[in-house]
């Protein structure tokens, strides 16, 4: 049964559910950033679907993860983002935006960083 699990963790579908997981993303959450049905997700994550080659690309940057590190699990893919619910949160409230929206909040983030430093110093 062990082998299972590791052989399990060894698949697409696997590491699609350990970064959605990561993320704090539901099946839900995935599916609409990736604009596919729940079912679709789920279906991707125990291997039940042929389809998630087509998706991959957008599947890994919702999941801020790499195409390769899905593929082949490969390390240097781990998930990259929020360090705490706060920053889970913003960045949660960034994909809602719309890209004008978003060129807006990084200019106006960029700023106050940059501000931020100054008052720092």
């Amino acid at each position: 049964m062990a082998d299972n699990a590791a052989a399990a963790i060894e698949t697409v579908g696997a590491r699609i559910r350990a970064a959605r997981l990561a993320r704090g993303m539901t099946q839900s959450d995935l599916a609409e950033a990736v604009q596919v049905s729940r079912s679709a997700v789920a279906q991707w994550e125990t291997e039940r679907s042929g389809q998630v080659r087509a998706n991959l690309t957008r599947i890994a940057n919702v999941l801020m993860v790499t195409v390769q590190h899905l593929l082949t699990g490969q390390p240097d893919g781990a998930p990259l983002g929020p360090e705490n619910a706060t920053e889970q949160a913003l960045l949660r409230l960034y994909r809602a935006c719309t890209e004008d929206d978003r060129a807006f909040l990084l200019r106006t983030a960029t700023r106050l960083a940059r501000a931020a430093d100054r008052e720092r110093k």
